[in-house]
């Protein structure tokens, strides 16, 4: 999946997180993803605490960090 497509998955919304970054609506935040891939966690393990949640979510939250960074 190319990154454009990868980075769609990542959505704000002023009402929910006060407009963080979060995964296809959901109360999910790109920070608490990458916050946990930080600490050592896989993405396996990721995958079995949230189920509804997909490899390509995660990918999504590297991606668009990926670009944040690469804006400083």
């Amino acid at each position: 999946m190319n990154e454009q497509k990868l980075l769609e998955r990542i959505t704000i919304n002023p009402q929910i997180f006060g407009g963080k970054p979060i995964i296809r609506g959901r109360r999910l935040a790109v920070e608490h993803i990458l916050g946990m891939l930080a600490a050592g966690d896989t993405i396996e393990t990721l995958l079995e605490g949230y189920p509804w949640l997909e490899r390509e979510d995660v990918q999504a939250c590297l991606v668009y960090a990926s670009r944040l960074v690469g804006h400083e």
